[in-house]
């Protein structure tokens, strides 16, 4: 209420109350004058204040309205009946009733406003309509403070001030969009001074918050400005605060979006809290809509005038077409009428202008809303104002049920209320000409043709790029072609002329063309003679086409055809030497060794491919202290560089042994030797020290698989113990593990290549082996011919097996 309003009971002039009504012991007397104008005014005074209540009071009650559609999933119609019904069975007013449920709904900072309200000021001296009244009051503040507000800064102010301001908001920002893809600050609340002038105008493309609200089209909520990297208003004040950011918009078009800034992150926010936002910036969109109100329940926009716009696309020399919105019940955009199609518009069903003028766009044209998205186009520059542009976009429409798909230049733009289409289908002569010309371009290829009659040249603008000449130059005529021409070409050159003016047949030459620059190209030309009626030359039609890049590709491939062939050759024979030194030491089927008290066979596979020399080892030799070493080892790579390491550690790991020394510092030892005097080589390997004596074998591994132990027909792997490959470190210290031999006991030891796959685990390979190892039976020879055979590797690498066989 305005400040001097008086209060009901107060005395007027001559002790008349206010209204004209006589105070209680003062004797009926006959209205006078003024007391009828003081009347009057009273009258006129309480009608506006309670049209400002209604209008206080109308976006609370859509806003309740819009809680009981999304519960019920009814129509805006049936949620209003449905107020009514409850209004009518609790006694409460529509006002009273709207509040509380939006309370129920929401539970936010608001509802506990009206809660704390309602404890602190008691019930004893507030009377009943009046303390039921407090929650409406309160949600009216939020919306009547908009419905006041002469223009958008003070609907910023007013937002801040009397409904954001309980969630937490430090600060707005409204934004409206405008049709030329930038934003205009045209409201803000909350932020130090100077900051909205510096933020006065966002150009088209710039990414910030409120530009990716309006991309999208839907609330965006950031929990930390700073994490997204999106600048906008206000973001050096609160680096790191959570930012809340929604389109504004009526009837399916957006005016711009409403930016609502947090001091610090910002925490999901309930669909309540979001749902009030929305409809804040539903509130906040009227004052930034200067079309005149209409009823979001009809079935269709109320449409602004559009003759000048029909004028226009009148006056268009392409077809053009001019669509105004169609609001679907709940006042969202559902379709686009077309209100005028221009003269030059043709159909492409064939059918007249009057039959598609005044249609709907997806029944006129369902194919819009296909693959094509036409119609998502229309409504995005419907909503956001922004024009689009396109080029060669295809179009398509049934035709007795076919589609048939046209190619058109595409321009969409809004103007006020209603949408301007145009469309250039792209002529087919024109199209086959440009795509010539493109692909003369990329060819690299030019035109020509010389009326030998009249002895006129025409040459392409492409020719002219080829020779280095400049358009207004004279164009060379074929028999010139020799004095630009490398000299070592003429013979070639005349051989050509001779074949496509005297014989008169097509011809075709390769040249080097000595331009007026100094560059030389390679060029080819193809030429065609034109013959008249009588048989007789008048004229030779042909192309140039610049081949440089092919020739020095060529030139280039020759060399590295020779330089390839040389680099196999190289490579060809280091593998033969490799696999020379490789068999040398490592025969592929070495006779079985006798040894006291076990029997030793060996077979060892190269690979199949001898470009994959590899660098598996074994080794079987009896020592001076009569013990017998065995031993197996894998070097990584394959190679020259491979097989001449194997052979170092091979050698190595004998003249180790010699010393006596246990298989873990056999192990430590070859370890350093391959770090220290084998360059960039690291290995596995097993070595194990049997005593016929007592057959006890002592075991140690460098990254290498156990062995297995075949006894009564079941195989079994020794356990795991630790061992690091050789190579990696300098210095490491290996376990050693003992293992007592039964008579008859066989013990496999083998390089990976006997068990590795592609497609399976180490741990399943092994266990298909133990499985093969167990079933085997015959002599050692035989059993070993078996597991080869029945091996399932297939990473085609060498493959080493040693079998022990206690006697």
């Amino acid at each position: 209420m305005t400040g001097d309003t008086q209060r009901h009971g107060e005395a007027g002039p001559r002790g008349t109350p206010v209204g004209g009504r006589p105070a209680a012991g003062i004797p009926h007397q006959a209205p006078t004058p003024l007391g009828r104008l003081v009347a009057t005014v009273e009258r006129l005074r309480r009608e506006v204040l309670e049209a400002q209540a209604a209008a206080d009071g109308r976006a609370l009650v859509e806003l309740a309205k819009g809680i009981l559609i999304g519960q019920l999933h009814c129509t805006p119609a049936a949620a209003a009946r449905q107020l009514d019904v409850l209004c009518r069975d609790s006694g409460m007013s529509l006002l009273e009733l709207a509040a509380d449920i939006v309370n129920q709904a929401s539970r936010d900072h608001v509802s506990a406003i009206a809660a704390e309200f309602v404890e602190r000021t008691g019930t004893a001296d507030v009377p009943a309509e009046e303390h039921t009244a407090v929650s409406v009051r309160l949600r009216t503040a939020e919306s009547g403070m908009l419905a006041a507000a002469a223009d958008t800064q003070a609907v910023a102010e007013s937002l801040l001030t009397n409904a954001l301001g309980p969630l937490g908001a430090v600060a707005v920002a409204v934004w409206t969009a405008v049709p030329d893809g930038s934003l205009a600050l045209t409201g803000h609340a909350g932020f130090r001074p100077g900051e909205a002038a510096r933020w006065r105008h966002v150009p088209p493309g710039v990414s910030t918050v409120a530009r990716l609200a309006l991309t999208e089209r839907r609330l965006v909520t950031l929990a930390g400005q700073k994490r997204e990297g999106l600048p906008s208003i206000g973001h050096l004040q609160w680096s790191d605060g959570g930012r809340m950011a929604v389109p504004t918009g009526t009837g399916g078009r957006i005016h711009g979006v409403l930016e609502i800034c947090w001091p610090g992150p910002l925490a999901p926010q309930p669909p309540q809290i979001e749902r009030q936002v929305e409809a804040l910036a539903d509130l906040c969109a009227r004052t930034m809509d200067a079309s005149p109100p209409r009823d979001l329940t009809a079935a269709e926009a109320v449409l602004p005038d559009v003759a000048e716009l029909i004028d226009l696309a009148e006056g268009l020399q392409d077809p053009a077409v001019v669509l105004t919105p169609v609001l679907d019940p709940e006042g969202g955009l559902g379709d686009f009428r077309i209100r005028h199609v221009g003269s030059r518009f043709v159909d492409p069903l064939g059918r007249p202008r009057g039959d598609v003028n005044g249609a709907l766009l997806l029944e006129a044209y369902p194919m819009a809303a296909g693959e094509s998205g036409l119609f998502d186009i229309i409504e995005r520059v419907h909503a956001t104002g922004e024009p689009f542009r396109a080029e060669r976009m295809s179009l398509t429409a049934l035709v007795d049920q076919i589609p048939l798909t046209s190619v058109a230049d595409i321009s969409v733009s809004r103007h006020g209320a209603a949408v301007l289409l145009i469309w250039r289908i792209e002529d087919e002569t024109a199209r086959l000409a440009n795509l010539l010309q493109h692909a003369q371009r990329l060819g690299r290829i030019g035109g020509f043709e010389e009326n030998l009659a009249t002895g006129e040249t025409t040459w392409n603008a492409q020719l002219y790029a080829l020779h280095g000449l400049p358009a207004t130059a004279p164009p060379v005529r074929l028999h010139e072609l020799p004095g630009y021409a490398h000299p070592d070409d003429s013979a070639a050159l005349g051989g050509f002329l001779r074949a496509v003016l005297r014989h008169r047949r097509p011809a075709s030459v390769n040249f080097r063309l000595q331009r007026p620059d100094g560059i030389t190209r390679h060029i080819r030309v193809v030429a065609e003679p034109v013959l008249d009626a009588e048989q007789r030359l008048y004229a030779v039609r042909g192309a140039y086409q610049d081949i440089s890049a092919q020739h020095w590709t060529e030139v280039a491939l020759a060399a590295t055809r020779d330089q390839l062939a040389h680099t196999e050759a190289e490579s060809a024979e280091r593998n033969r030497l490799a696999l020379q030194l490789q068999h040398a030491i490592m025969p592929p089927t070495p006779p079985a060794i006798e040894a006291p008290g076990l029997r030793v066979a060996v077979r060892y596979r190269p690979a199949e491919t001898e470009s994959l020399v590899g660098g598996d080892w074994y080794d079987t030799v009896v020592l001076p202290s009569g013990l017998i070493m065995l031993s197996v080892g894998d070097v990584a790579g394959h190679g020259i560089e491979a097989a001449t390491g194997m052979v170092v550690l091979r050698n190595a790991l004998r003249g180790l042994a010699v010393t006596g020394a246990g298989p873990a510092q056999l192990l430590s030892w070859l370890n350093t030797v391959t770090h220290h005097l084998a360059k960039h080589v690291t290995a596995t390997a097993v070595c194990g020290l049997f005593d016929p004596s007592t057959r006890v074998m002592r075991w140690a591994r460098a990254g290498h698989l156990p062995p297995v132990l075949v006894r009564a027909g079941r195989a079994d792997a020794f356990p795991l113990i630790d061992g690091l490959l050789l190579g990696a470190l300098p210095d490491v210290t290996y376990v050693e593990r003992e293992v007592r031999l039964e008579p008859d006991d066989t013990l496999l030891m083998f390089t990976d290549g006997l068990v590795e796959r592609r497609d399976s685990s180490v741990q399943d390979s092994l266990r298909h082996l133990m499985n093969a190892a167990g079933a085997g039976s015959g002599e050692l020879d035989g059993r070993l011919d078996r597991l080869l055979a029945e091996s399932r590797s297939d990473t085609d690498d060498d493959t080493c097996v040693i079998g022990i066989q206690v006697g």
